[in-house]
Formats: structure tokens, C-alpha cells, sequence
């Protein structure tokens, strides 16, 4: 007689990682209920903070996402990028009077719209001045070089556009190597593996006037560095963003090493896309070791290929929801901390 062992082909199946996700999710999503969904509304966002937001030409668009978020019950979005990002506290301003209009005429309460300015868009090394100027016109979150840091170049290449190699915008180059990534991208240390001066200074800026850096696409040594030289200034808002993703790939140990000078994990939608494929069991995992008063939750949305912010955040809470964390830490990590970070408290 077979045993129901011998006949369930799951018992016998090796372990394997792809079968180990399935069968947990399996169990979370059969489990799991919410508010039922109305479209277009969206239940479960009430007083979110997106700290990490995409606006740019080619993504959404800043105020329609404003509008759909102060509709919802959000409480305010940190656009990382947004059309006229040359100034960017003026072109979230012009979307916040707009919003404010529009929200007046609806009777919905506005969210906050707060900007953030990335260091090194282009080929052109980081400024310590063009940065305080940022920081005196009222950005809330310096970003460390992103798409043209060497890092990225070197894990999946870029468009020539940004270094003037090409005119062509829809021209991309595959992962470079190394070297040549360094000779074309950013790189926060000297010779000697110290931050560069500029690097310094701008840290030493945020720290400061108080506002949050974000550590963006750097290597490993250089997040520890700026990391280390924050702690040591007393900066007191720095952020490590989408932990898993290929640019950073952080350990659970390093996460909680780097928790350990004060820095915030930011786990963003993007790396729970299909596009990267994080399990979220792994992420909730990852955010019970290091603790949830370490963490965020965000969107990293503006691609057309996935869906809008809000929507982002919707799945960010309940799937962290679904596989553990209780209210009052979904709270922490996507309403209190994000507020701290984006000096609304």
C-alpha cells in the first residue's frame, strides 16, 4: 500500500527555491484579505509616504500621481525625479499649487509634494556648491550618483546620451567593464578607498541643514564610507535604497551593520517587480532582522511597465501585511519614518 507520502509528489519533491516560494505563497495569498478593491480607488494607502518617486519625462506624471494620491488618502510623495529636475523645488512647487487647486475644487485634502535632487545626473562630477544650492532652495533627499555611477554602468550598462556620446535617446550599450565604467561613470572613494573631498563635503552639507542622503547606486565600499562619515557628523537621515537590487545586493548582515550607524533600509516595489523578482518572503524576512524602526517601504515607480505609485504602495503594505508585519509597524515604516526623513514630523 503506498504511503501519502510516496503519492504526494510535494513531499518527495526536492526543496528547491522556486518550489519553496510558490507553496508559501500559495498559503499567504488564500489567507490574506483586505478591503475590497473599487476601482479606481484604492484601499490600504491612507497616510503613506512614497519616499522614492519617478516623474521624469517618460514616466508618470507628477501631478495626475498627486491628484490619484491626495484622492486616496495618501499624505505626500518625495519625487526623486520630475520633469524640470534641473530645479527641482520649483517644479514640485508648480505641481503643489496645482495640486492645491485642484484639491480645493474636489474637497480632498492635498498631500505633500517634497523634492529631491540627485548629485550627478550626467557625466559631470558631483558639486559641493550646485548641491548647496539644492539645499538652500528646500530639496529634502540628496541622491548619490544612480544611473551614472560606475556601478551601474558596469551591472547594466546605460545610454551614451548622458555622457555626450550619442544624440540618439533610445540608444543603450551593454555592462561595461570596469575600468572603462570608472573612465565614463562616478566614484565616491580615492585612490586610497577614502571618500573624495567633494563626496565629504556634500555629507557633511546634509548633515548640516538636516536633510536625508540617500546612498543610491554605490558599491559596497562606498556605501560603508558615507555611511561611516555620516555617523560620524551626526547625520541622522540616511537611506540605503532597494536593498536587493542588483546595484546594491546587500546582505541581511550588512543591512544590519549599516543599521547600526543609523542608516534605513528602503525596500521599494522595484525589486518586487517581475523585472527583479525579490521574494517578498525574503524581504520580510530581511526586515524582521533588521527591525521594522530600521525600514521603509516604497514605491521606486514611474516606468510604464509598472503600475503607479500608489498602486505601489497598496501592494508594498499588503504584502508586507500578508506575510507578518502588524499595523503599527506598517505605520512606522511608511508613515512615520518617511515623515522623519522628509522633515515633516
Amino acid at each position: 500500500m503506498q504511503t501519502l507520502e510516496a503519492s504526494n509528489p510535494a513531499a518527495t519533491a526536492p526543496q528547491d527555491p522556486t518550489k519553496a516560494r510558490y507553496v508559501k505563497s500559495y498559503a499567504i495569498r488564500r489567507a490574506y484579505s483586505e478591503e475590497v478593491q473599487k476601482p479606481p480607488n484604492v484601499p490600504g494607502v491612507k497616510d503613506a509616504i512614497d519616499i522614492h518617486c519617478h516623474a521624469h519625462e517618460g514616466q508618470q506624471d507628477a501631478l495626475s500621481l498627486a491628484q490619484h494620491a491626495s484622492k486616496q488618502g495618501m499624505r505626500g510623495i518625495l519625487y526623486k525625479t520630475i520633469v524640470g529636475r534641473s530645479n527641482p523645488v520649483a517644479a514640485v512647487q508648480r505641481v503643489q499649487e496645482a495640486l492645491n487647486r485642484w484639491c480645493e475644487a474636489e474637497g480632498v485634502e492635498p498631500i505633500t509634494c517634497w523634492a529631491g535632487y540627485n548629485v550627478a545626473p550626467t557625466g559631470k562630477p558631483p558639486s559641493a556648491a550646485e548641491t548647496r544650492a539644492q539645499l538652500e532652495a528646500g530639496v529634502v533627499g540628496v541622491w548619490m550618483p544612480v544611473a551614472m555611477h560606475a556601478n551601474t554602468l558596469h551591472q547594466v550598462g546605460g545610454k551614451p546620451l548622458w555622457w555626450g556620446a550619442s544624440k540618439n535617446p533610445y540608444e543603450q550599450v551593454p555592462p561595461m567593464p570596469w575600468d572603462e565604467a570608472l573612465r565614463i561613470g562616478h566614484y565616491l572613494l580615492d585612490e586610497h578607498g577614502n571618500l573624495k573631498p567633494e563626496i565629504r563635503e556634500i555629507i557633511h552639507m546634509v548633515a548640516d541643514y538636516g536633510r536625508t542622503l540617500f546612498f543610491a547606486h554605490a558599491t559596497h565600499p562606498e556605501i560603508f564610507a558615507m555611511a561611516e562619515e555620516g555617523n560620524k557628523v551626526g547625520l541622522k537621515q540616511m537611506v540605503a535604497d532597494h536593498p536587493f537590487s542588483p546595484f546594491v545586493d546587500l546582505s541581511v548582515e550588512q543591512m544590519q551593520e549599516l543599521a547600526g550607524f543609523g542608516a534605513t533600509m528602503n525596500f521599494t516595489f522595484d525589486e518586487l517587480s517581475p523585472l527583479l523578482g525579490v521574494d517578498p518572503f525574503r524581504m520580510y524576512q530581511a526586515i524582521r532582522a533588521v527591525g521594522p524602526e530600521h525600514c521603509t517601504l516604497s514605491s521606486d515607480a514611474g516606468e510604464p511597465l509598472f503600475p503607479n505609485s500608489v498602486e505601489c504602495m497598496r501592494l508594498m503594505r499588503g504584502y508586507m501585511r500578508a506575510f507578518g508585519l502588524t499595523e503599527e509597524e506598517l505605520q512606522l515604516m511608511t508613515t512615520t519614518t518617511p515623515a522623519r526623513l522628509c522633515g515633516d514630523q
